[in-house]
């Protein structure tokens, strides 16, 4: 169970991974080395999957954002479809989702002659798929990964 120090940390480091130990320390009341043994512990219990860095998709010439929509024949090309995404970097997110499809697909790519490219030669050429529906967007004024994590905790 994660106390509010924890969860301090956690919103922390959601916004900004290259805090040191001693600023994380300052913001929560902490020594350097106990916010050390926090962050082991809470990356050992799974609470923080990995570092990274968020790149300006727009700034790194990514300037298409493309939401596909996916529908599998049946449940049995699962498998296949899923490792295809995994090789395939232009993918950002999937979604196993209900309704009318089975899964959603967040993708990057270049121009819309790429996104055009990776439909044909990336995903369509997976077996089981029965149809896709893509939808372009025109701008993102919000994205995020963070969490509202201390926006969910009782005072």
């Amino acid at each position: 169970m994660l106390d509010s120090i924890d969860n301090h940390l956690l919103d922390l480091l959601q916004h900004n991974a290259r805090l040191s130990y001693a600023e994380l320390g300052k913001a929560v009341g902490l020594s350097v080395s106990a916010v050390n043994e926090r962050l082991k512990k809470l990356d050992g219990q799974g609470y923080v999957e990995h570092y990274t860095v968020r790149i300006n998709a727009a700034q790194a010439g990514f300037d298409v954002c493309a939401f596909i929509h996916v529908l599998l024949i049946t449940p049995e090309h699962e498998d296949k479809f899923l490792q295809r995404v995994g090789e395939l970097p232009e993918i950002q997110e999937c979604h196993h989702i209900t309704g009318e499809f089975s899964y959603l697909l967040k993708v990057r790519v270049r121009t819309t002659a790429a996104l055009e490219t990776f439909l044909k030669q990336g995903l369509k050429t997976v077996p089981g798929i029965a149809r896709t529906h893509t939808a372009i967007a025109l701008s993102s004024p919000k994205e995020t990964s963070n969490l509202p994590i201390l926006s969910n905790i009782s005072p």
